[in-house]
């Protein structure tokens, strides 16, 4: 049986949103480099694909029509894609999914620091591409009203698509041996091998080329989530990787159908974990008090042991998933539990890695290296 893919989601102190209050929590330091550095690493100890961050240009909320106004849950947040720049020099192997937001930006500047991760982390660059859609986003920027949703959906993901399509023309905008750097003859770049873009759309019109070089995995791997039918549609068109949110083995299949040929579907989760399945809802039962709610999430909510996770995913990947992308209830605790606990319970059921073998993420997710659209033959 061939190895699973495994992937952690990180946000903040965890996705419980009374996760930073526990004693392990270091909500001081969220703010911080070494929180961020020191989660990462474990994640690579961990030996998993990659980490993705978590990012938006809105302050988190536990609503979707804006600000709760609420001060007991974790709020305000550093931006993904330098969190990740700044992670990639201390790991080697793990790769860096931060997410950047398409709407209210300019592809242009997520292009150039996409593939400026690419470069710093030596290829183990990706990006999830997320839509913005609320009133109080809009207002951060003031250059257009905020989308009515019952109308202009459509519009939105045809902007987002409209966006990935630039980004991966300018990162092919420069060929790989445009960077000549013969000092003997004074030719640091040969201008032929640096292309025009020329895109004209709905939306953006740029020409480009790029002011940065093509990144070592040529196109860094492109992420998105899917809740619904839009989402399914720009990903499949869009992306190299998915996430989808089943919660039963019949929703896993349907979601698979949902984005034909794209080579890599994951199931998000979210965990928490113990050895033992009572204490694991205790500690569940103690956040939701906590909280004064109980969590509720888009994607299901494993509470339990790791074996009893594994099998939860050897079982699942028979709908046609290729892999998971776990999000920790809470950090650093459910975190160790997938490194130190899950990820050993499924080496020894050869299911996964004991090394890291490729060094590129795509190589890793068996993506090739794509060929530079404009290149000569």
């Amino acid at each position: 049986m061939a190895e699973l893919h495994l992937a952690v989601a990180l946000d903040g102190a965890g996705w419980h949103p009374a996760a930073w209050r526990l004693p392990h929590a270091r909500p001081a330091e969220l703010s911080t480099a070494a929180y961020w550095v020191d989660l990462v690493q474990e994640a690579e100890r961990g030996l998993l694909d990659f980490v993705t961050i978590e990012d938006a240009v809105s302050i988190q909320s536990s609503t979707r029509s804006g600000p709760d106004g609420r001060v007991d849950q974790v709020r305000g947040r550093l931006d993904a894609v330098l969190i990740a720049a700044r992670v990639a020099p201390t790991t080697t192997h793990v790769g860096l999914v931060p997410t950047a937001t398409v709407t209210h930006t300019e592809p242009f500047h997520v292009s150039k620091s996409i593939a400026t991760l690419d470069h710093v982390s030596s290829g183990r660059a990706g990006w999830r591409p997320v839509l913005s859609a609320r009133a109080d986003e809009a207002g951060h920027f003031g250059r257009r009203p905020a989308p009515d949703l019952d109308r202009e959906v459509a519009d939105l993901f045809d902007e987002a698509g409209d966006f990935v399509e630039v980004v991966r023309r300018l990162w092919d905008s420069w060929e790989d041996d445009a960077e000549i750097r013969d000092v003997a003859t004074g030719r640091f770049i040969d201008r032929d091998k640096l292309h025009y873009v020329d895109f004209e759309g709905r939306w953006f019109s740029v020409r480009g080329p790029s002011i940065t070089p093509r990144p070592p995995q040529g196109q860094p791997v492109v992420a998105a989530l899917a809740h619904v039918a839009p989402a399914y549609a720009f990903a499949a068109r869009h992306a190299d990787l998915v996430f989808v949110t089943p919660t039963s083995d019949a929703d896993a299949a349907a979601m698979v159908g949902q984005v034909p040929g794209v080579a890599q579907v994951f199931g998000d989760l979210v965990v928490l974990l113990d050895d033992d399945e009572r204490t694991a809802h205790a500690r569940k039962a103690q956040l939701d008090e906590l909280a004064g709610r109980e969590l509720v999430s888009d994607a299901e909510i494993f509470v339990g042991t790791p074996a009893q996770l594994a099998d939860l995913l050897v079982a699942r990947r028979s709908t046609g998933l290729t892999g998971f992308r776990l999000r920790p209830a809470a950090l650093p605790d459910d975190l160790l539990a997938i490194t130190g606990r899950l990820v050993p319970e499924l080496q020894r059921r050869g299911l996964f890695r004991t090394a890291y073998a490729e060094t590129s993420l795509r190589g890793r997710l068996g993506l090739e290296r794509p060929a530079n659209r404009y290149a000569s033959a």
